[in-house]
């Protein structure tokens, strides 16, 4: 496939300064479209992120007879009435993890859905038992042939469903089948992440019931058709974060515009720890830093918690603070995958269990190096931007999931980063820097 053909190649020491504009939220856009179809009426979508995720999503919508109509790069039209099964399966919506949002919409619409088991970034295991438990409490029959999640059901029923964990993606599947379903749902230890709460407040634009998204109960009651409307995706607080991280890793002064401050507390918290400063405005953050940064203590917890998409962004900060940090991730068991990248540019990192131990070093050198996934690709982008000399980042379509005109914006604020095409076997002796 020629999307594995691009890399960064990135040429460090350069503080980043300026404004940047951030997009639509990956993690909210890719739930909102899905929701999409529960109406036969022609929904508008705006502030979505152009980005290889949302793309693929769309298309696999388009491939069951879904009307898509792009009206610029970040607005789009969707038309459900002419879906013609319910059986999504192509060859790219199993590389993305949120491909089950399809079975909540289609099974609260259709009471019928065949979605194949989420691909994405190898993180860890990211187990549906908790989907599958909240469609059977809605009275669903639910079997995985095949690597194919089949449900379906003569009707839907309102239950009262008790989260066993936490989980984003199970909390949005089944308050949008719950939307649709007869009387009323409850559902407690909800996770409360932002993007849960747009795709409620979205649902409810659509005439849903959906009520105390947000917190760790929502309750729903089931409405028997939904109706079009116009609807404005969140900003990205992982874009926004990634921003605020580069800004401090290069000793910055960057304003993150179009954000929710609220969003980033945990965020902005773990900054001012070790040694930024930050403004925050109604709709923006600016983060500067001027001196070495120093190690902190961060473990990764459900919102309003510090952000697993955020770990690897802060393990590129502490490698260069100093002194010792620890870092704890308690959501996924393969996080840590970029510290071998790291370690490979000058970081003192040790990995024992679900902890890294960091100590500090002065400066990372440029390296060849490869993204292991989409926030670690982000990251090892950070570290290249702070490093002495050229760095080359391979396997960069993770990247492009998630982040939209990466490179372009990062070139703005300063950066000297390129995409560079691969065209041949090239050896790391000649790769070559840029200016």
């Amino acid at each position: 496939m020629s999307e594995e053909k691009e890399r960064y190649v990135i040429n460090g020491g350069n503080p980043l300064v300026g404004e940047v504009e951030i997009g639509g939220a990956k993690n909210a856009a890719l739930a909102i479209v899905a929701a999409s179809i529960m109406t036969d009426e022609t929904v508008s979508i705006e502030n979505m992120p152009d980005v290889r995720d949302t793309n693929v999503m769309l298309e696999a919508m388009q491939s069951i007879g879904v009307n898509v109509d792009r009206i610029d790069r970040h607005t789009v039209k969707i038309n459900g009435s002419m879906v013609k099964n319910v059986n999504i399966d192509t060859e790219s919506i199993r590389k993305i993890r949120a491909s089950y949002y399809l079975m909540g919409a289609l099974l609260g619409k259709y009471k019928r859905a065949e979605v194949p088991l989420p691909g994405g970034c190898d993180i860890g295991s990211r187990p549906i038992d908790q989907h599958v438990k909240g469609f059977r409490a809605l009275g669903a029959t639910v079997s995985i042939e095949g690597g194919i999640v089949k449900a379906s059901a003569e009707k839907l029923v309102g239950a009262h469903i008790y989260m066993d964990v936490v989980t984003v993606g199970a909390t949005i599947n089944i308050m949008m089948a719950a939307s649709m379903a007869e009387g009323k749902t409850i559902i407690e230890n909800a996770a409360k992440e932002p993007h849960v709460v747009d795709v409620a407040n979205f649902l409810n634009s659509m005439g849903a019931n959906v009520k105390g998204a947000g917190t760790d109960i929502i309750r729903i009651s089931g409405v028997s058709k939904l109706k079009k409307c116009t609807y404005s995706v969140i900003p990205d607080q992982i874009e926004a974060g990634t921003f605020m991280y580069a800004a401090a890793v290069t000793k910055g002064d960057v304003l993150i515009k179009n954000v929710i401050p609220k969003h980033l507390e945990s965020i902005s918290a773990k900054l001012i720890e070790i040694g930024c400063q930050i403004q925050e405005f109604d709709d923006a953050v600016r983060v500067a830093a001027t001196k070495r940064l120093r190690p902190t203590q961060i473990k990764t917890l459900p919102y309003p918690g510090y952000p697993t998409d955020m770990q690897p962004q802060a393990g590129v900060a502490l490698a260069l603070s100093d002194g010792v940090s620890t870092i704890t991730e308690s959501i996924f068991e393969n996080r840590f995958k970029y510290i071998d990248e790291l370690v490979s540019m000058g970081a003192n990192v040790r990995v024992e269990g679900n902890t890294a131990f960091i100590e500090g070093v002065e400066g990372f050198s440029g390296a060849h190096i490869k993204a292991p996934d989409l926030r670690a690709g982000a990251a090892l982008v950070i570290a290249g931007l702070a490093a002495e000399g050229c760095t080359v980042i391979d396997d960069i379509y993770y990247i492009q999931r998630g982040y939209e005109d990466f490179d372009i914006k990062l070139r703005k604020l300063g950066a000297r980063i390129e995409v560079e095409k691969i065209s041949e076997k090239v050896t790391k002796a000649n790769f070559k820097a840029i200016s």
